[in-house]
């Protein structure tokens, strides 16, 4: 929960929030998963629900080209990581490339997952949402 902007240091390595090592310790999460995301973000699953979201894309039809494509490239660019002991994450170019991360970044608390933003496409989603916000809310909370 939550949105923390801060700044990639010089190796590409991502500070991790006090706040979400300090969730991510209290359900004693230590190993993550990092994946390109949507809406030119990354996803960073704990390794549970990283391996419920693989059961999930499982019982998919191999026969349907969409899901064999998102499956391919969510896997394909997944890395598995541990916050080093400076709580930092190390992301590899291809995310970075992804998301298009340059210094300024946003990392927001998204329920089952952490999202990492370029600070600008942040502000820009952010924008784009804000006039749909009460219909997505219907939809997604089928009120």
């Amino acid at each position: 929960m939550g949105r923390f902007y801060h700044r990639l240091d010089e190796n590409g390595r991502l500070i991790m929030p006090s706040k979400l090592c300090q969730t991510l310790s209290k359900h004693e999460i230590e190993e993550l998963v990092i994946t390109t995301g949507l809406d030119s973000c990354l996803f960073v699953f704990p390794l549970e629900e990283w391996e419920k979201i693989g059961e999930r894309l499982r019982e998919k039809s191999l026969t349907n080209r969409d899901t064999r494509a998102f499956n391919r490239k969510f896997h394909a660019d997944a890395i598995t990581c541990r916050l080093d002991p400076q709580k930092r994450l190390t992301l590899l170019s291809h995310l970075k490339d992804h998301a298009k991360l340059n210094k300024d970044v946003v990392t927001i608390g998204a329920g089952d997952r952490i999202e990492i933003w370029d600070k600008s496409l942040w502000e820009e989603y952010e924008k784009q949402i804000s006039s749909s916000y009460e219909e997505a809310a219907e939809e997604a909370l089928g009120a």
